[in-house]
């Protein structure tokens, strides 16, 4: 299963086709263009008031995250989104910055995605002896399987499952509002076309190649 099965697969969340369609609006190139899909930079201040843009300044001066934190987050987003033959993976595309900035953006998800990663660390502490950056690849994918399918999930792993859910959410809203994400799926937006007539074969069908 490649990777844009797997996302349809697991499915995406509201948050992602908001910030996607967002990206796509007309006056956005630059947010488009941004590697981190939106980190509050001024570069593209057209559409947003002066002190929207001072507030997000403020935001980047911020950090909420630390360092494990990070880190944990980089190795989550790459099993969600890793790169193929076809694009590159989340990291790449600067998700872990993103969702760095909308945590402080949207201060609701401060408190679910700190303690989800501390229920996952506690979780593979208890299985493997270690933090879920530290884990094995196999460990890691181990672990993520069992919260990764809510239909799937075995009693107990509910805070898993609901931490997941938001992780792969903003993972997906800070890929596919990136130009790599953009690139990935293909998404071309308005483009200059000349218009030279009916196709000849669609004129040929209805009989009337000759008017």
């Amino acid at each position: 299963m490649n990777r844009r099965e797997s996302l349809k697969a697991l499915g995406l969340g509201t948050i992602s086709v908001a910030a996607f369609l967002e990206s796509c609006k007309p006056g956005n190139e630059k947010l488009a263009e941004n590697s981190t899909g939106n980190t509050g930079s001024s570069d593209y201040d057209g559409t947003r008031l002066p002190k929207e843009i001072e507030r997000d300044k403020k935001l980047n001066t911020e950090k909420f995250f630390d360092a494990h934190e990070m880190a944990t987050i980089t190795v989550l987003a790459d099993i969600i989104i890793p790169k193929d033959d076809h694009s590159g993976s989340a990291s790449d595309a600067g998700v872990p910055a993103f969702i760095e900035f909308i945590v402080k953006d949207m201060p609701d998800h401060q408190t679910p995605m700190r303690g989800g990663l501390r229920w996952l660390d506690l979780q593979c502490l208890n299985r493997y002896g270690k933090a879920f950056v530290d884990a094995s690849n196999t460990q890691q994918i181990e672990m993520v399987t069992d919260i990764a399918y809510p239909l799937k999930a075995k009693p107990g792993m509910e805070p898993g499952v609901s931490f997941f859910n938001l992780m792969r959410n903003l993972t997906a809203s800070g890929f596919f509002s990136s130009k790599i994400g953009i690139q990935d799926i293909g998404y071309m937006g308005n483009t200059v076309n000349k218009w030279t007539g009916v196709p000849p074969d669609v004129l040929k069908q209805y009989g009337m190649e000759n008017v």
